[in-house]
């Protein structure tokens, strides 16, 4: 499961996506909890116009029914085999509410050592990529309106670079990756596009590398990096 990531630079997107980026500011490495930004292609309310806008978002969706924000730390991520049942997932994607992730890499962790190593997997020419994800609406009593996603991920137990991660014994997960030439397809549901997706990463352009992350960061956040739910 993918806890951690480092968005594209608004750089990057420009350059490679040919997308004028984001106008807010977002880190540039991304956990659970935090805002990033995310592609949507469907109008929220009056004020948006049809076409595909950006949003800040929080990772982990926030279900519209849901207390608090803090539900974010356990949503980071939808099995594509459960979404359409779990409570927090079925209504987002009852509704083709699905979204794009642009990223540079991701992290997992490599247990190959004996111990947890965290690596970071991303395209071999150095190119930021989507993953496509799900979008939700929250909104506490009197406060404002926030936007949240969780990353859809696929079983990964025999792909070539993605069976690597994650403890021996447990299944094997990864992101789903979404290529320009399917970003239409994606934004709007399109059922056909999105079950041609839920493959992994292409084991030929992707490759993965040691990339540990200092304790002191690892404390700082109180996450565990290495277990999602």
């Amino acid at each position: 499961m993918c806890v951690n990531y480092r968005p594209a630079t608004r750089e990057s997107i420009r350059v490679h996506f040919d997308l004028e980026p984001p106008a807010f500011d977002y880190a540039p490495e991304i956990f659970a909890g935090q805002a990033a930004p995310v592609f949507l292609s469907t109008p929220i309310d009056e004020e948006d116009v049809a076409g595909w806008v950006w949003r800040e978002a929080m990772f982990g969706l926030v279900p519209h029914w849901a207390k608090s924000a803090a539900v974010a730390k356990q949503t980071y991520n939808a099995r594509t085999e459960t979404v359409t049942e779990k409570p927090s997932f079925r209504t987002p994607w009852r509704r083709r509410q699905f979204c794009l992730v642009p990223m540079q890499s991701f992290f997992e962790p490599n247990y190959e050592s004996g111990r947890a190593v965290r690596w970071s997997i991303g395209r071999a020419d150095a190119r930021p990529f989507t993953a496509g994800a799900i979008w939700d609406i929250w909104q506490a009593p009197g406060g404002p309106r926030l936007h949240s996603f969780s990353m859809l991920t696929v079983n990964a137990d025999a792909h070539p670079l993605m069976a690597r991660f994650h403890k021996p014994g447990d299944e094997k997960r990864s992101l789903v990756i979404v290529p320009p030439a399917a970003w239409d397809g994606w934004m709007r549901g399109d059922a056909t596009v999105t079950d041609e997706l839920l493959s992994g990463p292409p084991s030929d352009e992707f490759r993965g590398a040691p990339a540990p992350l200092p304790k002191a960061g690892a404390a700082a956040r109180n996450l565990d990096l290495f277990d999602g739910p």
